[in-house]
């Protein structure tokens, strides 16, 4: 892990993992608030970059509690993943650890779990 990102590989494309990730945020009634197509923008201005792509999502029941604890998490909250393709084909999943959110805002650990679902969601997703 470094400066706080969590990463693994899977071998689906960026475009499937997003069909992926937003059906697993529907099943467990978390809201996706966006989807930003940061390679669709750079193509835009004559750019070109590896299919990426931002999802912001969350559960206003899980972080709220945090934002309230530390108003501070606000900076990175909602909870978001990084998906952007390889050269070698595999889609790279990242995402901010929760463990190094609490850290860094110096929320009370008991309110780590509400974040840690953002784990489980990319380890799902990427099988």
């Amino acid at each position: 892990m470094k400066n706080g990102i969590r990463s693994l590989t899977s071998r689906h494309s960026v475009d499937e993992l997003v069909k992926l990730f937003t059906t697993l945020l529907a099943e467990k009634n978390i809201k996706l608030f966006a989807i930003v197509d940061h390679s669709g923008e750079a193509s835009l201005v004559g750019l070109l970059m590896p299919n990426t792509k931002l999802l912001i999502f969350g559960n206003p029941k899980a972080g709220t509690p945090v934002m309230l604890s530390a108003p501070s998490t606000a900076l990175d909250l909602p909870l978001k993943i990084l998906l952007t393709q390889e050269a070698d084909g595999t889609t790279l999943v990242s995402w901010n650890d929760a463990t190094w959110l609490q850290q860094r805002h110096d929320f009370s650990p008991e309110l780590i779990p509400n974040l840690a679902a953002v784990e489980a969601l990319a380890r799902k997703a990427a099988e």
